[in-house]
């Protein structure tokens, strides 16, 4: 079951179901299954920080709707680029 509709500006709080609350639930209780953990980072990545869309918005209040977007991108790309990142030995 869907608890939010599908975001209108980058301000809107993304939709999610059930399984993402479970999922964000272990993950922050430090039991998240293998699925879980896949779940809740695809979460936050894609629907919660909106790394993969487009932040530019157009119109009156496009630059400071485009700044928050980036705001949340910025997250994003910092998890992703961790995930790929490579530890100093």
């Amino acid at each position: 079951m869907a608890r939010a509709s599908k975001p209108n500006g980058p301000w809107v709080p993304p939709s999610y179901d059930d399984d993402d609350i479970r999922a964000i639930r272990a993950l922050a209780a430090g039991v998240a299954s293998e699925g879980q953990q896949r779940r809740a980072l695809e979460w936050i990545i894609t629907k919660a920080c909106g790394y993969y869309d487009l932040s530019f918005r157009p119109g009156v209040e496009g630059a400071r709707d485009t700044d928050f977007a980036e705001g949340k991108r910025f997250v994003g790309a910092q998890i992703v680029k961790l995930t790929k990142a490579t530890p100093q030995a």
